[in-house]
């Protein structure tokens, strides 16, 4: 027996969430022309590990703007790589890991073309992309939802996650992959792809503004009231 995807009371507290969040922070909407193309996604996940997304919208574009094409990246040398990452957090790791998943890519379609998960189930191109080295569900996620693909998938950083722990949505040790898994059934059916990346957007501000990873400030937190760190706090 299916369940009604709005029955869950979770669901209300995510609407709630993301009115609270809107009112407090204004609309954060990701304008089409900022739609990436997906492979130039997944590159932006692939490098980005502890990374701040200015620096790794950077050197994706400096990587593609420089070698032309995504088969020239892949044969380019681990150093010549590395050497052009110097903005990540962790140059060396992401250049192995680059070359590796577009190496994986041109193995597995002759070249480094995604095309191909047009025409699959979102759960189904999320897990193709899964088996690629340096992809986990954060990433999938990303390529399926932020890109011009736009597929509802959820996006879950950090942030997002310890926001979820701490409101009482998901599991306290949950980690991305089981929070993904558990919020997609619950999520308000009426969400659009852009909603979606809007509230995890909107999440991801919270989580850099009061719920911060040592110190929440719950006092002055937008959803103190809908939150059970929150509320105990109070």
């Amino acid at each position: 027996m299916q369940l009604d995807l709005g029955s869950d009371p979770r669901s209300d507290v995510l609407r709630r969430t993301q009115a609270e969040l809107i009112a407090a922070f204004g609309r954060i909407i990701r304008p089409p022309e900022k739609r990436r193309d997906p492979v130039w996604v997944l590159v932006h996940g692939v490098i980005g590990a502890q990374t701040k997304t200015a620096a790794s919208n950077a050197s994706t574009d400096g990587l593609i703007a420089e070698y032309g094409s995504w088969e020239a990246v892949a044969a380019a040398p681990v150093a010549d790589l590395e050497a052009r990452l110097q903005l990540q957090t962790f140059p060396t790791v992401a250049a192995q890991r680059l070359k590796d998943c577009l190496n994986a890519i041109i193995a597995a379609r002759g070249a480094v073309d995604l095309l191909h998960l047009t025409d699959m189930e979102t759960a189904e191109a999320m897990a193709w992309l899964e088996q690629l080295p340096g992809v986990a569900r954060k990433n999938s996620a990303g390529v399926m939802n932020a890109s011009t693909f736009e597929r509802k998938a959820m996006v879950i950083d950090g942030h997002h996650r310890r926001i979820m722990q701490r409101m009482g949505i998901v599991p306290s040790k949950a980690d991305t992959a089981k929070t993904y898994d558990a919020l997609i059934p619950i999520l308000p059916e009426e969400w659009s792809a852009a909603d979606m990346d809007e509230h995890h957007l909107l999440l991801k501000k919270l989580g850099q503004t009061f719920c911060r990873p040592r110190r929440a400030e719950c006092e002055a937190c937008p959803v103190q009231k809908i939150c059970e760190t929150g509320r105990k706090s109070a």
